[in-house]
This record gives structure tokens, C-alpha cells and sequence, in this order.
């Protein structure tokens, strides 16, 4: 993961140009907004499957005889109860119980691998290792994997097929959120039965020098499926229909999980652990903002991130994340508002380009897969 000028690449940049992806600065990282269209890449993942480059991801393995009890600490949800082989989402919080990133924990062999967001990589690590010093009695190692592990996505329904050509592993027997170590090509990889986009699918871990290569298979073998490479776009629509947070959006420093609807990833009874205090009494005195889902149901723009919220003339809020819907065909949006307006059914007022058009706050997610 060399950094070329300003911006840092994934292994698999010169790809995405030989492919005439449109690139964009995210988070730091030279990465791939579209290759053939965002409406189409979206379509292609909720129809067939569709292949991302998660490089800019971060990965950190912990280890040692007192990871568990570090990992307890360190972040909002329950590892012990975790088995082996499988995975849970947890919030790494302040004291305050802000929150500073949500995590993917995956818990294999004699190492817990926690994967953590492009933009807050080095943040992370360093509060991860801060915490460490804290606790020297703990024997615990704490690994920065990134610049060694490359990260791909597989996603949608035909996922299982397309990798299932690729790998031995028998794939039909692997839930949804867990995890195993196999062979794709011959290469160790860790599969996980995870993602980010409401569909059924991968997430895939290897050594970063295999990733070209891996990315080309997958391509190749998915061919007469449809699938399609798919840039940040799609990867944005995708997770909203299916209402999945993005840091920096629904989550922030000021933003604790109680009010962003991530209380079931916060398990009070496993013990201490940051935040707990502070979450603890947002609890008792309920939150002060909610985190709701709204469908436009007015003419008038489709509704963008940092957009206020009104209700009868007065702010209530802001959206965090909007967009027009290729799956519904509207707009959609999740906005941070007062509690006191909160409730599927009441009305919002987005304010767009300086005028209040309608919307009307509805259940989320948005859309579930079949059979989910």
C-alpha cells in the first residue's frame, strides 16, 4: 500500500485504471468511485454478485493468553461468548462514549482479527496500543496486519457460486458471520460470510501480494453471471437501502451508539469495558437524539449528508446519509434528529437547496434480501 504523492493506492490501483474506473480521493485513498455506473453496479449486486477492493481497509490481529480480557475492555460488545470461527460488530468508544470507529471482530485459532475503516487506521491502532500500555500486566499483542493483508468483497447472490469455482471450502455449510481459513487458488485466505451491502456474500483476507491476482479470478469466474466490479458509488447505495452506518455519517466522536440504533452491538452485563459509565446512563435517561430512516415523499431534490431537518419550522436535526434509491426508486435517507420527533409515520421537513420538502419517516432497513 505505497503512497504516491498525496494519496495512498491499494495493490490494486493499476487495475482499476487499466479498467477506466473513474478514481477519487476517499478517506486519503486513490480509489474507484465507478467503472460502468453507479445504477448498474447497484443493480448487478442486488441481481447477480459484484466485486469491491476493500484494500484501504485496515486489519489488526490481536493476540496472546490475554487478548479476551483486553478485547473486553477495548470494545462495546461481548467476545466471550464469541466461538471460534465466527464474528461479531462491536463500537470502540471513549470514555464518553463517543464513538471512534465500528469494527468487524472476527475470533480464529489463536488470534482475533479485527478489521477497522480506511480513514481511521492509524487512530485506531494508536488508541489500541494506548490501551495496551494501560494494562502491562496483560500479555497481549497488538498487530498492525494492513500494509500485509489485502481485503476483497464478494457480494450478492450469486456469490457463493462464482467463489465456490475458486475454493475447496464448502462454502454452502458457512453461516452468515462466520468465518473460515481456506484456499482460493491455492492461496490462504480468510473467508468470511460478511458485508456491507444487505446481500449475501464475502469478505476476503489474503496476503496483499495475491491480489491482482485474486481480483482477476474472481472477475473471470463471475463473468457469465454478471458480475461487475464495483466502485464507491454503488458500495454508498447499497449500505444505505440496507441501513448499515458509515463512519463519519451515522457514527462520529459525537455521536454515541444508543442514539445511532447500535444498542444491541453495547452488552452492558459482560463486564467493563470504555464507554460503559457514560452509555450506562444515556440508557437510564434515554437518548437525547434518535437515528431514523425517511423516505422523500415530496418533489424536490434528493436529500444529502449535513442537510437540516425541520419539523414545523423549527431544526430538529440533520441527515446523515441520503440518496435516491435504485432498488425502491425514491429517495431515501437516515437522519440524527430530536427524539421527540422520532416515530415511523411522523413528518420531517428536509431543508434542500434552502427550501423544506416533505418526508416521512419509515421502518428500516429499507430493503432486505429475499429469504432474509
Amino acid at each position: 500500500m505505497a503512497a504516491t504523492g498525496e494519496l495512498r493506492q491499494t495493490a490494486l490501483n493499476s487495475a482499476h485504471r487499466r479498467m477506466s474506473a473513474k478514481m477519487v480521493e476517499f478517506g486519503g485513498w486513490d480509489m474507484p468511485v465507478r467503472y460502468s455506473g453507479d445504477l448498474e453496479e447497484h443493480r448487478a449486486v442486488r441481481a447477480a454478485a459484484g466485486l469491491f477492493d476493500l484494500g484501504h481497509m485496515g486489519q489488526v490481529v490481536v493476540s496472546g493468553p490475554d487478548a479476551l480480557p483486553y478485547l473486553q475492555w477495548l470494545v462495546t460488545n461481548d467476545m466471550a461468548s464469541l466461538n471460534e470461527g465466527s464474528s461479531r460488530y462491536a463500537l470502540l468508544c471513549k470514555p464518553d462514549g463517543g464513538v471512534l470507529d465500528d469494527l468487524f471482530i472476527y475470533r480464529l485459532p489463536g488470534r482475533w482479527f479485527v478489521v477497522v475503516n480506511a480513514s481511521n487506521r492509524e487512530r485506531d491502532v494508536a488508541w489500541m496500543w494506548a490501551r495496551r500500555v494501560e494494562h502491562p500486566e496483560w500479555d497481549v499483542t497488538v498487530d498492525d496486519a494492513t500494509d500485509r493483508t489485502g481485503m476483497l468483497a464478494l457480494q450478492g447472490p450469486r456469490a457463493e457460486a462464482i467463489l465456490g469455482r475458486l475454493t475447496p471450502a464448502d462454502l454452502a455449510a458457512l453461516p452468515y458471520f462466520d468465518a473460515i481459513e481456506a484456499s482460493i487458488l491455492g492461496i490462504q485466505a480468510i473467508i468470511g460470510r460478511t458485508g456491507y451491502t444487505g446481500e449475501d456474500g464475502f469478505e476476503l483476507y489474503f496476503p496483499i501480494a495475491e491480489s491482482e491476482r485474486l481480483w482477476e479470478a474472481i472477475l473471470e469466474a463471475g463473468r457469465p453471471d454478471g458480475l461487475l466490479p464495483i466502485g464507491l458509488g454503488a458500495r454508498d447505495t447499497l449500505r444505505l437501502e440496507a441501513k448499515m452506518a458509515l463512519y463519519g455519517h451515522e457514527l462520529t466522536e459525537e455521536v454515541n451508539p444508543l442514539e445511532a440504533g447500535l444498542g444491541w452491538a453495547v452488552n452492558f452485563d459482560k463486564g467493563d469495558f470504555i464507554g460503559r459509565d457514560a452509555l450506562l446512563r444515556v440508557r437510564d435517561e434515554k437518548p437525547a437524539r434518535r437515528l431514523v430512516g425517511f423516505r422523500m415523499v415530496e418533489r424536490g431534490g434528493a436529500p444529502r449528508a449535513e442537510y437540516e431537518v425541520q419539523v414545523n419550522g423549527a431544526t430538529v436535526g440533520h441527515v446523515t446519509s441520503g440518496t435516491h434509491s435504485p432498488s425502491l426508486g425514491q429517495s431515501i435517507g437516515l437522519a440524527l434528529v430530536d427524539r421527540a420527533v422520532a416515530g415511523v409515520g411522523k413528518p420531517l421537513d428536509v431543508i434542500i437547496r434552502g427550501k423544506p420538502v416533505r418526508a416521512e419517516q419509515v421502518k428500516t432497513p429499507f430493503y432486505k434480501r429475499a429469504g432474509k
